[in-house]
């Protein structure tokens, strides 16, 4: 099957988008209403992906350890950690939950 079609119908609709936004942001309004449920979908969006990733693998449950560490890793980010702190501390915590065991 030929890629180069849909390939080239993705860059241009990309870049249309891009485009787009920049050209039409002064001549279209927004509701306050409208805005807020765009910015409360992008959390929902953004929570339901991290959920999936963090307690799937494939279709099994992946285990206690993962959501552990991404718990500690919300809990880190709630407190205004940096990032650095926040992604090894993660780590750290399902690594060894995972050497000690609970997987």
């Amino acid at each position: 099957m030929n890629l180069t079609i849909p390939l080239i119908a993705l860059v241009v609709g990309t870049y249309a988008l891009r485009i787009a936004g920049p050209a039409l942001r002064t001549r279209i309004t927004i509701s306050p209403r409208i805005d807020r449920v765009m910015n409360t979908s992008v959390a929902v969006v953004f929570v339901a992906l991290v959920a999936t990733s963090t307690l799937l693998v494939g279709k099994d449950f992946a285990g206690f350890a993962a959501p552990i560490g991404v718990t500690v890793a919300g809990i880190l980010a709630w407190r205004k950690a940096p990032f650095v702190v926040i992604v090894i501390a993660a780590a750290a915590t399902t690594a060894g939950l995972r050497w000690i065991g609970v997987n």
